[in-house]
């Protein structure tokens, strides 16, 4: 590390201390622990300004946001350009439901799936609240000339598509051979399921 005023730059030193010679990939460490908190800082930014007079999280403004952009879409889309999981796109989507903001229903052409559309008051709310959060983001970018944002974002992106193309390996390998616990949810995870839907 070349920044030792870095916030995480003593969480690199305590950690290496407590490691001794293990060898240890500060900048790796640095970049995930600053992702973490940047994204924690502009989502409290966020719901702190432009949505707290409609207490609205920033998950749940980013499911009206990709509903109000895609007119009626499946919740597995949602939940995949929500970046969040099925599950967790289901609460949002009963909460949104229950402040007449969103419908459920079931896809025309197969009863099993559910899409998502916003109701007139959900539609209204974008049409009025957008701007508001558009001015926001456009704050917390503000440090970045424009092609220093698009350097960002295609950096980003790539850590994402790495992730999301050899994560479920990784993850289906630290699972084998270990006792897996009860989710919170009560449910088992499924670990014959989850593995041959990897290989």
């Amino acid at each position: 590390m070349t920044n030792d005023s870095r916030p995480d730059a003593d969480i690199g030193k305590a950690t290496q201390a407590n490691l001794g010679e293990v060898p240890l990939n500060g900048e790796g460490m640095a970049t995930v622990l600053t992702i973490h908190r940047a994204a924690a800082a502009i989502r409290n930014h966020i719901e702190n300004s432009a949505l707290r007079s409609n207490d609205l999280s920033w998950t749940s403004f980013v499911v009206l946001w990709i509903v109000w952009t895609g007119g009626t879409i499946e919740t597995g889309h949602a939940a995949e350009k929500a970046g969040i999981s099925k599950g967790t796109l289901t609460g949002v989507a009963k909460t949104l439901e229950s402040r007449d903001l969103m419908e459920r229903r079931a896809h025309h052409g197969d009863a099993r799936r559910v899409v998502l559309k916003l109701t007139a008051t959900g539609a209204a709310l974008m049409d009025e609240l957008f701007l508001s959060v558009h001015a926001e983001l456009v704050f917390v970018s503000e440090p970045f000339t424009a092609a220093e944002a698009e350097s960002l974002t295609l950096m980003l992106q790539r850590m994402e598509t790495h992730v999301g193309i050899k994560g479920p390996r990784r993850q289906q390998d630290a699972r084998r051979n270990q006792q897996m616990p009860p989710r919170r949810s009560g449910r088992r995870a499924n670990t014959a399921t989850t593995a041959s839907s990897e290989d």
